[in-house]
């Protein structure tokens, strides 16, 4: 099961009820220092939007992670115009939601190929709605246009991956599969409107840069990266609204550390809140995600309703 509708109202109950089978288918002063006056810049004003927009760019390697506001590297900064090496990291994942009084949170963990757009994820699914036994977790690949899940249930064989196509989805694959795609999260920043530094923090023992904003879909989507902006049109196509608020951690790289999406959904009831979270750690970490053959993708019909 997917999400077929976010405009109408049926857009909550979708996301409930994907809930419920398991899966959602989550300002600083300048100094004399040239060093000092490049971080500055990306706290505040074009900077700190730069900065903030650049995140995909610098996880994939394409990008530098400092930048003056006219758009060039800084050159009193010995840092700026370095790309970082590592487009590999470890990932960490939640998405909750939140309607009627009920929250439901499924997490996940894996690897991730900036440079590639690949990944490969364990999900972890809540129990059902009885609190009974919990479900199968599910093993989730990560690609341009195409996410696997092995696992699935609803009548698919374990041995069989399902393939579905995210361009097709409503939400992009935003939160149909229980993880926001690494990738995805970071290219969502492209279409930053408003940011303010919050301030500097400590993360798993790294410093990062607070920055919280709002960033508008359709203009992500028409700034992202090729393999990323089909998923992202149609999740621009499918949102009720296009803005989503943000927190975004960046370290002294301008490698994003941890992203905070929410994603609102309309109902005639109660709305419904999905909240996804992505951490990443370990850059540099090896990543292999074969994809599966043909002949391994299960093509029956999937029985809707039925729990794992």
């Amino acid at each position: 099961m997917v999400v077929q509708q976010h405009r109408s109202g049926g857009g909550a109950r979708a996301v409930c009820a994907l809930a419920a089978m398991g899966v959602m288918a989550a300002a600083a002063g300048c100094s004399g220092g040239g060093g000092d006056r490049a971080a500055a810049d990306d706290r505040v004003g074009v900077g700190a939007v730069g900065a903030v927009r650049r995140a995909a760019e610098v996880l994939a390697g394409t990008g530098t992670g400092s930048e003056s506001a006219a758009g060039k590297p800084d050159a009193g900064n010995p840092d700026a115009g370095k790309r970082s090496a590592a487009t590999t990291a470890k990932v960490s994942t939640s998405m909750e939601t939140a309607a009627g009084g009920t929250r439901v949170t499924i997490r996940g963990r894996g690897t991730y190929d900036f440079r590639t757009r690949t990944g490969r994820l364990r999900v972890v699914l809540p129990q059902d709605a009885a609190g009974e036994e919990e479900h199968l977790p599910i093993t989730e690949l990560l690609a341009p246009g195409a996410l696997y899940m092995m696992n699935r249930g609803a009548g698919v064989p374990k041995d069989k991956w399902v393939r579905i196509d995210t361009t097709g989805l409503a939400d992009g694959n935003l939160v149909t599969g229980g993880v926001t795609d690494p990738m995805a999260a970071a290219e969502l920043l492209r279409g930053v409107r408003a940011v303010t530094y919050v301030g500097e923090t400590d993360l798993a023992g790294v410093t990062v840069r607070h920055y919280r904003g709002t960033t508008d879909i359709g203009r992500a989507a028409r700034q992202a990266s090729a393999p990323s902006r089909g998923a992202l049109t149609a999740a621009a196509k499918g949102f009720r609204t296009d803005t989503v608020p943000f927190d975004a951690y960046l370290d002294e790289q301008g490698r994003l550390r941890k992203v905070r999406h929410r994603f609102s959904f309309a109902n005639k009831g109660p709305a419904v809140e999905v909240v996804s979270t992505t951490l990443l750690y370990g850059f540099g970490v090896p990543v292999s995600v074969p994809i599966p053959d043909g002949r391994d993708i299960y093509t029956g019909e999937i029985e809707q309703g039925r729990q794992p």
